[in-house]
């Protein structure tokens, strides 16, 4: 192993004696790389073998490639580049070859690989890395994407493109992805053709040599992909990607006409079908001439194809009558409502069309869950807030068990200062049942609205019944809540009577004790005997799996005025046979820092 190690240090020798002949290196530095080199060699020389120290070696290297080339830079050498870096990089290649060739399934590894040799344009060594890595990996498409694509764009080799995505589709024959780049690349050939046909016909070369054919350059590569995915691979999303695709080449309108009517045979009850035929309509420009066009026309121009666009989803909702449909009408209207204009009439005019579709929805019991609170917002933003109210009414009617719908309509009324929260919040706990749904925000959102609403001895009221109504695992947020609010408006005597009371139902949570512990420490008279007591309780529900809390509690008897530091070694003791697994080593190490002052 050693020799091998000197012939390898050996063999850097000439591209450091050069760094440092021409000026880029000191000798003090070169004798730096070479003990760096040493070690991390010997790293990768062991038996055992580790892939952080190939990653680290490599990574050395790289940073030495980019401080050669920052020092070139500066000094203007640009001479010597076969001696020092091409040395250096067939290093690199050799360690990621090693390392890829050990741990084959670490796509991250090729995929550096890759990077690496795209950085410094390696195009021979990348061929060989992207052949190696199909080898091991052939199951993931987005490799074999990566490999065809660098064929096509940076080796401008249509043919092993086309060839590569063959292989792939042999190992992925319904990859929607693979047919779409396939698709694609064959159309940017073609692209590629006629702008090379068209320049040597401006320049009246003769075109016999070359064989341009017109199946090609009108796109029939890709027509044949589109077909044969077809039979292949089912739902709308795949055609729609090959035509947003076809539509980005002005050569393509016979093929984009192909899919429009494939999409509109095989999917006519769709709804991202009829999405796309509307929005379509908002693409189809005006006819009128484009000349000296006024600001009022452009609005009207603008409005005009939002209503072709609304014309053909009214006819959708008709024809597809359910939730998605509906959704995907909204959601246009939403997004040309919230896009920017300068014209208020057409703000206005966007305005309407979104909450005449919101409600005609609602009428046909057709708009989802979710957008009613979309709904809410622009009715309340639009401060038309007697309908705000009546379309709140109408979810929680519709989705009675629905916390979030009850949630909603209590946070427009409470918004509104309405009187009648209270009664809708008692609603809204007699309908959603707390062992099936969970009743945890509504009740908070009561409290919390109380508080500032409500008297003491109301909310104080409200917080007791929360705590019975709730389940066990909801009550404990619960019992958060009002000891601390108990704190505020009832002081510290108060406080601890509560906190009594509360500790003879479980569960609690480490925060609950905490909170009480916090208290206490914050009274002018802070009694060590207090502060046992809460310490006691918390370790009796989370003294097996929490090793701060027991920290804590041999810190206060060591701090606190009236504390035993006598009685540390007994909690030590009670700590160590408590707590859990690794916690015991955890709660040792803090322990010992705790002794010698560190913590």
């Amino acid at each position: 192993m050693a020799e091998r190690i000197e012939q390898r240090l050996e063999d850097r020798v000439p591209e450091l004696e050069q760094l440092e002949r021409v000026g880029l290196f000191t000798r003090r530095e070169i004798r730096a790389v070479l003990r760096k080199a040493s070690a991390l060699e010997y790293k990768i020389q062991r038996r055992a073998l580790r892939k952080e120290d190939f990653i680290n070696y490599i990574q050395y290297e790289i940073n030495l490639l980019e401080l050669i080339k920052k020092r070139r830079a500066r000094i203007g050498y640009s001479f010597k580049k076969d001696e020092i870096e091409n040395s250096i990089l067939h290093r690199v290649h050799s360690l990621f070859n090693r390392a890829t060739g050990k741990w084959k399934e670490d796509v991250q590894l090729w995929l550096s690989h890759v990077a690496f040799c795209k950085q410094w344009n390696a195009k021979h060594q990348l061929s060989k890395v992207f052949s190696s890595m199909l080898a091991i990996h052939p199951n993931k498409p987005a490799l074999w994407i990566m490999a065809a694509k660098w064929e096509m764009e940076t080796q401008l080799s249509s043919e092993s493109a086309r060839h590569l995505f063959l292989r792939a589709l042999r190992f992925h024959p319904e990859c929607p992805k693979l047919y779409q780049e396939y698709f694609r690349m064959e159309l940017m050939h073609a692209e590629k053709q006629r702008k090379e046909k068209k320049e040597f016909e401006q320049a009246k070369m003769d075109l016999g040599e070359f064989n341009y054919s017109e199946e090609i350059l009108n796109g029939e590569m890709a027509r044949i992909i589109y077909r044969d995915a077809a039979q292949k691979i089912k739902g709308v999303e795949f055609h729609l990607g090959v035509l947003s695709i076809a539509k980005l080449f002005d050569f393509t309108q016979d093929l984009q006409k192909e899919i429009l009517e494939s999409l509109q045979t095989k999917y006519a009850d769709d709804p991202l079908t009829w999405d796309y035929m509307a929005r379509r309509e908002l693409e189809l420009g005006s006819l009128q001439s484009r000349e000296r066009t006024t600001k009022q026309m452009k609005v009207s121009e603008m409005t005009q194809r939002e209503e072709r666009c609304c014309a053909v989803f009214e006819e959708a909702v008709r024809a597809v009558p359910t939730e998605d449909m509906w959704k995907c009408y909204i959601t246009f209207c939403l997004e040309r409502y919230n896009r920017k204009t300068n014209s208020e009439e057409l703000k206005q005019k966007r305005l309407e069309r979104t909450l005449s579709v919101f409600s005609k929805a609602d009428e046909s019991s057709l708009l989802p869950e979710a957008l009613y609170k979309q709904w809410l917002q622009l009715l309340l933003e639009s401060n038309l807030f007697e309908k705000a109210t009546e379309v709140a009414e109408a979810a929680t009617k519709r989705f009675s068990l629905s916390v979030e719908m009850w949630q909603m309509r209590l946070q427009v009324l409470i918004q509104l200062k309405s009187d009648d929260v209270t009664q809708c919040f008692e609603e809204a706990v007699k309908h959603v049942k707390s062992k099936v749904c969970g009743t945890l925000p509504l009740w908070t959102l009561w409290v919390e609205w109380s508080e500032g609403t409500n008297s003491k001895e109301d909310t104080e009221a409200l917080y007791q019944r929360s705590l019975h109504a709730t389940t066990p695992a909801e009550s404990v947020t619960m019992k958060e809540m009002y000891l601390d609010w108990t704190y505020r408006n009832g002081g510290y005597k108060k406080v601890k009577r509560a906190f009594t009371s509360l500790c003879e139902n479980r569960p609690f949570s480490l925060d609950f004790f905490r909170k009480m512990i916090q208290i206490e420490k914050e009274q002018e008279s802070c009694k060590m005997l207090h502060l046992r007591e809460y310490y006691e309780r918390a370790l009796r529900e989370f003294g097996s799996t929490d090793s701060d809390l027991w920290l804590d509690y041999i810190k206060e008897e060591l701090s606190h005025p009236q504390g035993k530091p006598e009685n540390c070694g007994s909690i030590h003791w009670r700590a160590m046979k408590m707590l859990q697994g690794d916690l015991v080593e955890d709660f040792v190490s803090k322990y010992t820092l705790l002794q010698t002052g560190h913590l």
